[in-house]
């Protein structure tokens, strides 16, 4: 049986079905099937992982330095999660993972306004830390 379903420990599901790992790197890997794709929000370059993965510059309590490079990644992301297990990952799994979760949910069909609250109800009840992180949520569109 697959580890990645829904009500897990770090899986979002989304309306779609698909689901989601966020994670924070500082708590390890969790035990359980790897990841086919990790994205990982930080700003420095990650650690190596044996799987295949992409490095969005963001630093902690910021937003992503190229919003349109998170923007391809982020569709990238929601693309691959219909059939691929797919994390995104930064240093403690709230902020920056909250909010690329809670923007990889509008891409998803939930609405923007609604997206924080979505992912703090099925992820985790403290993702998206700052009030600029919020608002590029409210803004983020499919």
């Amino acid at each position: 049986m697959s580890t990645w379903q829904p009500g897990a420990p770090g899986i979002l599901p989304l309306p779609s079905g698909r689901l989601l790992r966020g994670r924070g790197l500082r708590r390890g890997l969790p035990e359980g099937e790897s990841p086919q794709l990790g994205v990982y929000l930080l700003g420095k370059p990650p650690p190596h992982v044996p799987w295949e993965s992409h490095w969005l510059r963001w630093p902690d309590f910021r937003l992503p330095s190229d919003r349109e490079q998170a923007r391809t990644v982020l569709r990238e992301v929601w693309t691959r999660a219909a059939g691929e297990r797919v994390e995104v990952a930064c240093g403690g799994g709230r902020g920056r993972t909250g909010t690329a979760l809670a923007c990889v949910a509008v891409l998803d069909g939930v609405p923007a306004d609604e997206a924080v609250e979505y992912v703090r109800a099925h992820y985790d009840r403290h993702a998206v830390e700052t009030p600029w992180q919020r608002r590029y949520v409210a803004r983020f569109t499919a």
